[in-house]
């Protein structure tokens, strides 16, 4: 079997990323939520305590400031609630509300439809391989 030269596989990658990016900003647009506070609300979702805005911000990759903004937008929506955190005065705590897990559900539901889309084309052989491949992709960045 003859393959593509290696300079090949970062582009498709990427395009393949990109269209999973704006496959799923399409699901998430009829939940009134943007991917990148998507993203956010998954964090604070995965926390089983309240989250601190400076370790969201962290795990976000941004500075304190925008991830104040982001919480705003999300605490506007009615997604997440903030309270002082009583261990230290100056920081606030971010947890979701009612309605931010609902959308949370809401978000898991709307990816999976997204990646069943994607990945439709290929066989379960075919996922079954790439996943492996992703795997040990990812294995090996977190290793160096």
């Amino acid at each position: 079997m003859d393959t593509a030269p290696d300079h090949d596989l970062p582009e498709l990658f990427l395009r393949t990323a990109k269209r999973i990016r704006h496959n799923q900003a399409a699901r998430l647009s009829p939940l009134g939520i943007t991917p990148g506070r998507a993203r956010a609300l998954r964090i604070i979702g995965h926390h089983d305590e309240p989250l601190r805005m400076a370790t969201l911000a962290e795990h976000l990759g941004i500075v304190p400031r925008s991830a104040t903004t982001v919480v705003d937008a999300l605490e506007s929506a009615g997604l997440v609630a903030r309270t002082p955190d009583p261990t230290n005065r100056r920081s606030t705590l971010v947890t979701l509300t009612d309605s931010g897990r609902t959308t949370l559900s809401d978000m898991a539901e709307a990816r999976r439809r997204a990646a069943e889309e994607l990945f439709a084309t290929l066989s379960p052989e075919q996922r079954e391989t790439l996943r492996g491949l992703l795997a040990a992709l990812d294995s090996n960045a977190a290793t160096s």
